[in-house]
C-alpha cells in the first residue's frame, strides 16, 4: 500500500500533465529559450557565432518544468472559475487532488533550483524568484478582488512572472558566458513580451460581452482587443529590427534580420479574418503560429548573422 499510493499519484500526475500541458507548451518553450538566448547573444556579442551549449540545454529542461509549475499553480488558483467556466479540468473533475498538485510542484521546484544551481547562483536565485512570484500571485487573486475581477489589472499583476523566466534565461546566459551584461541582453524582453501578449489578447478576445468570464474584449470592445493583440505584435517586430539592426548586414544575410517583418502578416490575417466575419471569438491559430515563427525566425538569425 505504502508504495502504490506514490504510483498512482505519479500515474495522476502524468494525465493532468497530459490534458493541462500539451506538447505546443513544450515547443514553446524550447524555442523561447533558444531564441531569447540567441537573439540576447547576437545583440550584445555580434561578432560571436553563437551555438547552444550544455548550459542551453539546462535551460530549456529548467524553462519547461517551471511552465508545468505554472501551469499547477494556475489550476488551483483559478479553480472556483473553473467549476462554472471548464468543469472538465483534471483538478474539478478530481482526476488529481491539490496534494498531488502541490507535491509535484515542490519537487519541480527542487529540481528547478537544483539545475540551475549547476549553472551559477544568479541562475538559482532568478528561477526561485519567477516560481515564488507565481505562488504570490495565488495569494493577490485571494486578498485583491479587483485582481481577479478586471482583466487589465490581473494582466499587469500577473505578467511579470514572464518577465521572470525570461530574466532568469537571460541572467543565468550572462553568468554562463552565451551573452554580455549589456543593455540589449535587457531591451529583447520586449521582444518576447510582445510576441506573448499578442496571443494573450488573441485568445480572451470575443465579439459577445461575456461580464461573468474574463476577456479583454469585455474591457476594451472586439475591436480595442484586436487592435491592443495587432499592436503588440508590432512592438515585437519593431524591436527586434531596432535590436538587430539588418540594414547593418549585407545581402543575402540581410533578408533573415528582415524577416520578422513579413510575419506581421499573419496577426494581420487573423484580425481581418475577425473583424469581417461573423464569429464570435478571436481565431487563435494566427497568434500562435506568429510566435512559433517569429521565434524560428530569431534563432536562425543568431546562428546565421554574425
Amino acid at each position: 500500500m505504502g508504495v502504490t499510493r506514490p504510483l498512482v499519484s505519479a500515474t495522476r500526475i502524468a494525465r493532468f500533465t497530459a490534458v493541462m500541458y500539451k506538447p505546443h507548451y513544450l515547443l514553446y518553450g524550447v524555442l523561447w529559450v533558444l531564441a531569447l538566448e540567441g537573439t540576447a547573444s547576437l545583440v550584445t556579442q555580434p561578432d560571436s557565432p553563437w551555438r547552444p551549449t550544455l548550459a542551453t540545454v539546462v535551460r530549456i529542461a529548467v524553462v519547461a518544468f517551471v511552465l508545468l509549475y505554472l501551469r499547477m499553480v494556475d489550476e488551483q488558483k483559478d479553480l472556483e472559475y473553473d467549476r462554472v467556466h471548464n468543469p472538465d479540468r483534471p483538478l474539478v473533475t478530481g482526476a488529481v487532488s491539490a496534494v498531488e498538485l502541490r507535491v509535484a510542484m515542490g519537487l519541480i521546484a527542487i529540481g528547478a533550483v537544483a539545475g540551475s544551481l549547476a549553472l551559477s547562483v544568479g541562475s538559482a536565485v532568478m528561477i526561485t524568484v519567477a516560481m515564488a512570484y507565481g505562488l504570490a500571485l495565488w495569494g493577490f487573486e485571494r486578498l485583491f478582488a479587483t485582481v481577479r475581477t478586471n482583466i487589465l489589472v490581473n494582466l499587469v499583476v500577473t505578467y511579470p512572472v514572464q518577465l521572470l523566466v525570461t530574466g532568469y534565461v537571460v541572467v543565468s546566459a550572462i553568468d554562463t558566458g552565451e551573452v554580455r551584461a549589456h543593455w540589449q541582453a535587457a531591451a529583447v524582453a520586449v521582444i518576447f513580451a510582445g510576441a506573448f501578449l499578442q496571443f494573450e489578447f488573441a485568445r480572451k478576445t470575443s465579439r459577445e460581452r461575456r461580464p461573468d468570464e474574463l476577456l479583454y474584449s469585455n474591457a476594451l470592445g472586439a475591436k480595442g482587443s484586436t487592435a491592443a493583440s495587432v499592436l503588440c505584435a508590432g512592438a515585437a517586430v519593431l524591436c527586434a529590427l531596432v535590436l538587430v539592426r539588418p540594414w547593418e548586414y549585407s545581402l543575402p544575410s540581410s533578408l533573415l534580420g528582415w524577416l520578422p517583418v513579413p510575419l506581421l502578416a499573419i496577426p494581420a490575417f487573423g484580425a481581418v479574418k475577425f473583424l469581417r466575419s461573423d464569429r464570435v471569438d478571436y481565431p487563435v491559430l494566427p497568434a500562435v503560429v506568429f510566435i512559433l515563427t517569429l521565434y524560428l525566425a530569431l534563432i536562425g538569425q543568431a546562428l546565421a548573422l554574425p
